[in-house]
């Protein structure tokens, strides 16, 4: 990365780069969650195996994939638990401190 930095015009051709991979797992994304229905949307715990091979198959992509985008998912579902408003101890003091920050 280094060396492409000093190369003139192959830093931007980088950002580029990194700019088309984000749109393309986006787009991957998007495919997945297309691809399932209603019901995996809301309660994702509900895809099984068989359901997995569907989204795959319905998405053009792999279960590697679909597998990450649900890992991806939960994580953040993780996190936002614990910045929700209402929360006790350090959910709670997260959540002031956020809201503290985007003025509210």
């Amino acid at each position: 990365d280094q060396v492409m930095d000093m190369i003139p015009g192959l830093s931007r051709q980088k950002g580029l780069t990194d700019t088309f991979a984000a749109e393309r797992e986006f787009k991957q994304a998007e495919a997945i969650i297309n691809s399932m229905t209603r019901k995996e949307r809301e309660i994702p715990e509900v895809i099984n195996g068989n359901r997995r091979l569907r989204i795959a198959a319905g998405s053009g992509t792999s279960v590697a994939d679909v597998n990450r985008l649900l890992k991806q998912f939960v994580q953040a579902r993780k996190l936002m638990k614990h910045v929700m408003p209402g929360g006790s101890g350090a959910r709670g003091k997260m959540a002031k401190r956020l809201r503290s920050f985007m003025g509210a």
